[in-house]
């Protein structure tokens, strides 16, 4: 968190929350994974995942995002933030 804004990564977690509607963190890091560009280093995509957790943690804290019955979802603050008019159910 950079003085309560959100980091790029954040932002991008959040988009694609909002695009693919309701995720559950595991499903949000292999989005994570495929959305960013490839690496040799074998830790690179267990990594990207890891990082769901974080981001969804942050987000969360936030109050961009919020968690219903094991899936995250965008509350209208994180859909005015990243412009998504809405979100799939």
């Amino acid at each position: 968190m950079s003085d309560g804004y959100p980091t790029a990564a954040q932002k991008e977690a959040l988009r694609l929350i909002c695009d693919h509607g309701r995720l559950d963190t595991e499903r949000l890091g292999r989005h994570l994974v495929g959305v960013r560009r490839s690496s040799t280093n074998p830790g690179y995509a267990r990594a990207i995942a890891h990082m769901a957790g974080t981001l969804t943690w942050r987000l969360e804290a936030q109050g961009f995002i919020t968690e219903a019955e094991g899936a995250w979802t965008t509350t209208a603050r994180g859909r005015a933030l990243i412009s998504c008019s809405s979100e799939r159910e």
